[in-house]
């Protein structure tokens, strides 16, 4: 499987670009349906004039880079990492209160429940935080759009003067939430989060060199992989306990998330090198998600009173909105097959 990046494409490509920055705030904090605003259109609307540059332009950015430098998911995953970390670390500083959107009485029991000693970090906040923007901010919406996007899913979608225009955008955001949700966090908790992002800047920049070395010698496993059904069910299934886990206010649920998190590294890892894995696989991890996201959705009670019609109106437009994708995505992968380009750091590995 070559990781070697991809020049940039003859035009810039605004639809994908335009589809991430939407999908991308809607997938960290529409599809679950936790605040009031599930109930009124209008403020879900309005929401993305914030949360668009703040999620999508983050998401686009990081996904240029690592296109660019040809490491593969690998390399999204390690630079969505450092993303979620600057978000809940530096800008909403969620990572260091423990009463964070404490609205919830149930939720609020569960906060500071698992401490993580000298840091001022619970254990299960780092996960649900870092970890809900590493999958559901990021990437799970990356590998949506690629899917969607056809022959350039796997080329950088955006010149200079584009990726120009969504830092500033992405600056904006981030400054408006900072001033009206920081948490004030301590000097030494953002100088150790900002050191974590550079690292794994760092660490992203070294798996890429280090995979475009490897991919001149390596073989893939010869063996069959998994069908694309049977990675949809078991990332279905590994991410729904991490979601029934999480905030269970005790350090077993923390060590099932950690657990399921290890065990779906691991399946993904193994089942990415094998010789049929592609792009309707990458495609079934992040609709696993989604579709995990967006069911329990309707289980989950708004921090805040919301009409129970509109409520069940919303979260069923969400899982509707999810489904129309993913099989609008699984058909623009399919055909017509003459046209789609050879996978090309698709897999994890």
């Amino acid at each position: 499987m070559s990781t070697a990046p991809h020049r940039a494409g003859r035009r810039t490509a605004w639809l994908p670009v335009l589809g991430l920055i939407l999908l991308s705030p809607v997938c960290a904090e529409y599809l679950i349906g936790y605040d009031t605003t599930i109930g009124d259109p209008v403020a879900l609307l309005a929401g993305l004039v914030i949360l668009g540059p703040l999620y999508g332009a983050p998401a686009v950015l990081l996904r240029e880079v690592a296109r660019r430098l040809g490491g593969g998911w690998p390399t999204v995953l390690l630079l969505a990492c450092a993303a979620g970390l600057i978000q809940a670390g530096l800008i909403d500083q969620s990572l260091f209160s423990l009463t964070f959107s404490a609205e919830d009485p149930a939720w609020a029991q569960a906060q500071g429940a698992t401490p993580i000693p000298g840091t001022g970090v619970d254990a299960d906040q780092l996960l649900s935080f870092v970890g809900g923007h590493v999958i559901w901010s990021f990437a799970a919406p990356i590998a949506v759009v690629e899917a969607l996007s056809g022959p350039r899913r796997s080329e950088p979608w955006l010149g200079p003067g584009g990726l120009a225009l969504l830092v500033p955008a992405y600056l904006v955001a981030a400054a408006v939430v900072h001033d009206g949700e920081a948490e004030g966090a301590a000097p030494a908790q953002l100088v150790a989060t900002a050191l974590l992002v550079i690292g794994l800047g760092t660490a992203a920049v070294g798996w890429a060199r280090r995979s475009l070395r490897r991919s001149r010698s390596a073989t893939p496993d010869p063996r069959q992989g998994p069908a694309p059904l049977t990675v949809l069910l078991a990332t279905g299934g590994l991410l729904l306990a991490t979601q029934l886990a999480s905030g269970v206010g005790a350090w077993i649920g923390v060590a099932v998330v950690a657990a399921a998190l290890v065990a779906l590294g691991t399946l993904l890892a193994r089942w990415s090198r094998r010789r049929s894995w592609g792009p309707p696989h990458v495609l079934a991890v992040a609709g696993a998600a989604l579709l995990v996201r967006a069911g329990l959705s309707f289980q989950v009670e708004p921090l805040g009173v919301v009409d129970p019609a509109m409520k069940l109106f919303a979260n069923g437009a969400m899982l509707t909105l999810s489904v129309l994708l993913l099989v609008l995505a699984a058909r623009r992968l399919s055909s017509p097959p003459g046209r789609e380009e050879p996978s090309s750091g698709t897999g994890p590995g």
